[in-house]
């Protein structure tokens, strides 16, 4: 009876807690103007990926060290220049464009890390300094190009295959695993996945995503054959979407825990609910750029 009602509490914590993710995200993504449509948009954004960095750092014990903060201003600096980007800033007559500084920004962000490594020798060992930088870059930078997709033109509308081509395939890979699932996909890390629940998990996410299209294609503009395009997009995005939650998984078993956080209510932290969204975030953006020419200008 105790494991019943157990059961039973995280099954509603789990359900109340996707129901207010889900109308955040709609309120969020959708509603346009200045604010809701870009600046808070950006500050979400941010706030998210700053605590997915948090928990990732301390599942390596490094959410506390000179390392870590150093990560965090990183991702902050980081998350500057994308504002600049997209809005027109003016420094002493000239126009700030983000992009320009992205390269040298990671390079002097990991000349930063190298420094402290040396001057603190032996406080902090090489290991420390990639996994700083590895952190920062894939629940940071990663996890951005959610607000960098709803920015761009179509925006509206492409930034949600993000969420199809991740929670979308993952729901139909479960329901596909339980009805037919026979063959392990990865049988160490992951027991439960299988390659007909792969399998049907990326055909879902390409139904969802043609179906998403159907109904919004007047809507979406310059775009050829929208359902076509976001059913194929969907599909390629929903297969990286696997990788993207086995590599969290990975993590999680390198470093003996079994949740990132406890901020999502029956779900666990950021990296336990966004771990496909993360990896499924910069490849939408660039399967929509590749399909459909959109200017990265």
């Amino acid at each position: 009876m105790g494991v019943s009602n157990f059961a039973n509490k995280s099954f509603v914590s789990r359900t109340l807690s996707g129901i207010v993710m889900v109308a955040l995200l709609v309120v969020g993504l959708t509603v346009g103007g200045e604010y809701w449509g870009g600046r808070w948009l950006f500050f979400a954004n941010m706030i998210i990926s700053l605590i997915a960095v948090y928990e990732l750092y301390k599942s390596f014990d490094m959410q506390k060290t000179l390392m870590g903060f150093t990560g965090y201003v990183a991702l902050i600096a980081y998350y500057v220049l994308i504002y600049f980007d997209q809005y027109s800033v003016r420094i002493l007559g000239n126009t700030i464009h983000g992009k320009r500084f992205m390269m040298i920004f990671m390079v002097m962000f990991l000349i930063i890390l190298f420094a402290e490594y040396v001057f603190l020798y032996p406080q902090y060992n090489a290991k420390q300094v990639a996994v700083v930088f590895m952190c920062m870059v894939y629940a940071g930078v990663m996890l951005s190009y959610l607000y960098i997709t709803r920015m761009e033109y179509n925006g509206l509308y492409t930034v949600w295959l993000i969420f199809i081509a991740s929670w979308g395939c993952d729901t139909c890979a479960y329901l596909a695993g339980v009805a037919f699932g026979k063959h392990k996909m990865a049988p160490v890390l992951s027991p439960k996945k299988s390659v007909e629940g792969a399998i049907g998990g990326i055909l879902g996410a390409a139904l969802i995503g043609g179906i998403y299209a159907y109904i919004f294609q007047d809507k979406i503009d310059k775009i050829p054959n929208p359902v076509l395009v976001f059913a194929v997009i969907c599909a390629v995005a929903g297969l990286v979407s696997m990788t993207g939650d086995l590599v969290a998984s990975a993590i999680k078993r390198n470093n003996n825990i079994k949740d990132y956080g406890k901020i999502i209510p029956g779900h666990g932290g950021i990296m336990d609910r966004f771990d496909s969204v993360i990896y499924v975030a910069p490849v939408i953006w660039l399967l929509v750029y590749i399909m459909t020419g959109m200017s990265v200008d």
